[in-house]
């Protein structure tokens, strides 16, 4: 009678330790990160260097949660990174191109980001397209938009225009104040970032329609059958990941100090990385915004990490497919 004992104790042992895994193999992974880094290069506890970090993580979280809102809705937004970079081009050509003030500036790309929202929900709420081939769909012409805008060319202060005279506005100090700004030595991007999360949280843990979100992702035909308007839902996801995308567009140009043509499209990826790592802090198992800050600070501290240690953007692409791999295999595992 020993043997089954044994062989009942190990199977009792192995599901506890994925669960432990599961729960705070995020929180863990950031630590030991943190502790390599810091052990191996001399300039990584530095506030410079953390202040840089977290900059480049609040842009980072507010894409993430934009597709944290469509992943909620069993949905997903490939068209986050071209919205982006979409963003980053109105904002920058508002202000060097067209002389307009900070509030024209914030609110054109901001109603650019809502109008991709709408036109994703479109072809995958009317239409009923697949959410990946239509997000697909949206990014390559958003892509193609900018460039046909743009030619090709960054907008930046001073820059030459085809009659041969110079671009008659530049970047503000008001608008450049969003992401390189400090409050009290906090950047001003990193407490905006916190707003959003806390508000985003907030919002989908305590509120009637945030909890209608997740009644629609978990099973849309019961959520219709019990009155909830699921479509206007996933409608809103979309439109809130378009806006999030486009906010994203705004803090990345103010940093920048520039409009850089496709400079968001590295976002899609570490945006999607840090959403789907979110599912399993503190053992969650759903998408959440937590989880995403969580995941967002995991992928920034270590791409920080790997570009001090001057390995290439190349080979950073294969650890983030393979973090993103190994979050979606832990997920898989804990739900069978």
């Amino acid at each position: 009678m020993a043997q089954p004992a044994v062989s009942i104790a190990k199977k009792k042992q192995a599901p506890s330790l994925l669960e432990f895994l599961y729960k705070h193999g995020t929180l863990l992974a950031i630590l030991v990160v943190i502790a390599y880094f810091g052990i191996t290069l001399d300039r990584f506890f530095t506030y410079e260097n953390f202040s840089d970090i977290l900059r480049s993580i609040s842009i980072v979280t507010l894409v993430a949660i934009g597709i944290t809102f469509s992943l909620i809705v069993d949905g997903f937004d490939l068209s986050v990174g071209s919205t982006v970079s979409l963003a980053t081009i109105a904002s920058a050509a508002a202000l060097v191109l067209y002389r307009q003030e900070i509030l024209v500036t914030l609110l054109v790309p901001l109603l650019l980001g809502v109008a991709v929202g709408l036109l994703n929900s479109l072809l995958i709420v009317k239409l009923k397209l697949p959410d990946l081939l239509a997000t697909l769909a949206t990014m390559y012409a958003i892509n193609g938009v900018q460039l046909t805008y743009t030619k090709g060319f960054s907008i930046y202060n001073d820059m030459p225009l085809p009659d041969g005279g110079t671009a008659p506005g530049k970047f503000i100090p008001s608008f450049l104040f969003i992401g390189q700004g400090e409050v009290f030595g906090i950047p001003f991007s990193v407490l905006l970032m916190l707003v959003v999360v806390i508000a985003a949280h907030l919002f989908l843990t305590y509120t009637k329609p945030g909890r209608l979100f997740y009644m629609t992702g978990e099973n849309r035909e019961a959520a219709r059958l019990s009155g909830i308007p699921v479509n206007r839902y996933r409608t809103y996801a979309y439109v809130i990941s378009g806006f999030f995308a486009a906010l994203g567009g705004i803090v990345l140009a103010s940093r920048i100090g520039t409009g850089q043509v496709s400079a968001g499209a590295s976002f899609l990826m570490d945006g999607v990385a840090a959403a789907y790592i979110g599912f399993s802090v503190f053992g969650a198992g759903k998408p959440n915004v937590i989880g995403t800050l969580f995941g967002s600070i995991l992928m920034g501290v270590l791409l920080n990490g790997l570009t001090m240690m001057n390995v290439p953007y190349y080979a950073q692409d294969i650890i983030k497919g393979a973090i993103l791999v190994g979050a979606l295999a832990l997920s898989h595992m804990q739900k069978k």
